[in-house]
């Protein structure tokens, strides 16, 4: 769990964030998704002590691009992170009678398939900080379906506080990152599904490639699909151009082996959920989080460029 900063801070934050959402929640959704994005926009502007890093993961990814396509890419990621929060404050409107005016599906059957050939050992979810990543799992669970996320709590006790209640209100359960592998055990064993966010450094973890550069990536899914048997479905929300509908894009599920040895089996199927994660980035990179140190932690031997 991250450090949480101090109470005074963390009200003068809330605060201000409380203004804003409150701002948006006054306007129609659709009108406040676009004042969302000029938001974001202006925010960009501002957040100069994450832009460098940010830069500095997208001249990892995209090193044949310019700096300028680099900083335009920037740009749209700031704007959807503005929609994002615009959405956020809508989302107790949301209900199964109104649901698929904002979120859709595309790729269903792969959903159905990977429950049919579940037969009770449940879904582990393949995510990252991808688009509307928070309307994914209440999206879900508003359609009816019984839907685990796993989460790090945030530094903002009350922000992260307010952003819990507003994951569980629709069913979703939450699941605290830290020592949350007995609990995604459980929940498995009764059939659930538990959506992972797998683009986060960890420090202990497995390295494998990410657009060509090493990077420590948690194994707890890959440990948990060979030894439970619980397929491993890709789903991603990605946004239609700068509208309120988004789809879940679910891509076929990933079947897990035994194998002899496990520690090598390990490390291929993290790198298949890592591969599958870059894919969507590619395809849709202002969907992706890039202010995140996401190749903080280096192979021994290497040094640190953050």
């Amino acid at each position: 769990m991250a450090r949480q900063i101090g109470p005074v801070q963390a009200r003068i934050e809330y605060t201000g964030i409380t203004a804003v959402t409150a701002a948006l929640r006054a306007m129609p959704l659709e009108r406040a998704v676009r004042a969302g994005a000029r938001l974001g926009g202006w925010a960009m502007n501002f957040d100069r002590p994450n832009r460098p890093i940010a830069l500095k993961n997208l001249e990892i990814a995209f090193p044949e691009i310019t700096p300028a396509a680099r900083l335009a890419i920037l740009r749209k990621m700031y704007r959807n992170w503005g929609r994002v929060l615009a959405e956020w404050t809508h989302l107790p409107e949301l209900s199964r009678a109104n649901i698929e005016q904002v979120v859709t599906y595309e790729g269903k059957e792969n959903w159905d398939e990977a429950e049919r050939r579940s037969n009770g050992r449940g879904i582990l979810v393949l995510t990252g900080h991808y688009g509307n990543f928070e309307l994914l799992p209440i999206a879900h669970s508003i359609y009816g379906y019984h839907l685990a996320m796993v989460y790090r709590a945030l530094r903002n006790p009350l922000v992260n506080a307010a952003i819990c209640a507003a994951r569980v209100r629709h069913g979703t359960r939450i699941i605290e990152r830290k020592a949350g592998g007995r609990v995604m055990m459980r929940m498995l064993r009764q059939n659930w599904m538990i959506a992972i966010a797998l683009d986060l450094d960890v420090r202990k973890g497995v390295f494998v490639d990410f657009f060509g550069m090493p990077a420590s990536t948690s194994d707890a899914m890959a440990r948990m699909s060979i030894v439970t048997g619980a397929p491993v479905l890709p789903a991603f929300m990605v946004r239609e151009g700068d509208s309120i509908h988004n789809k879940i894009k679910i891509l076929p599920a990933i079947y897990a082996e035994k194998t002899p040895n496990r520690e090598d089996a390990v490390r291929e199927y993290t790198q298949r959920y890592t591969g599958t994660i870059e894919q969507m980035i590619r395809e849709h990179p202002d969907h992706w989080n890039w202010i995140h140190r996401r190749w903080k932690t280096r192979p021994p031997g290497q040094s640190r460029f953050y």
